[in-house]
């Protein structure tokens, strides 16, 4: 029995120049930059938590999780809510974005595997490598960008 391997829709979006993408399905809604009320004793990367209709959600300046430098607001800085799954339970994150760009359409077979440059690069959050445009696109396994260790000390707050 083969498995259909089907096309996925993915929000694409930029980090300092460079672009990525997380599967659709796990986007909620993209947000206007807000204000976030910062949170003591958290990572550096977390930059506080928003009210999201009554709902305390967590914000994550992903350039800083990346090893980039923080984001800077600009009329296009936005929040990308998200749903990721930790030990299958459904938590609720918002993303720093510099800007969102577009859905597309990658197929299985688009997508190479996340490279393997040395053990200090950790790419275990990359689903892998898709191009769009003549352009990479780093196609983020969104369950894997935060350790369970930080998403449990994010959902404490």
């Amino acid at each position: 029995m083969t498995e259909e391997l089907e096309t996925t829709q993915y929000l694409t979006f930029t980090l300092s120049e460079e672009l990525f993408a997380v599967d659709v399905a796990r986007v909620r809604e993209i947000l206007e930059i807000s204000t976030i009320t910062r949170v003591p004793q958290m990572p550096d990367f977390m930059r506080g938590v928003i009210n999201l209709r009554g709902s305390v959600v967590p914000v994550i300046d992903l350039r800083l999780k990346f090893g980039m430098e923080e984001t800077n607001q600009t009329v296009n800085t936005c929040i990308i809510v998200v749903e990721v799954d930790m030990d299958g339970e459904s938590i609720v994150l918002g993303a720093l974005a510099d800007s969102v760009q577009e859905v597309i359409e990658i197929e299985p077979s688009q997508i190479e595997a996340a490279p393997h440059i040395s053990t200090h690069l950790r790419t275990e959050f990359l689903k892998g490598m898709g191009k769009h445009n003549e352009r990479f696109v780093m196609i983020l396994n969104i369950d894997r960008v935060f350790s369970c260790i930080e998403l449990v000390e994010m959902q404490g707050q």
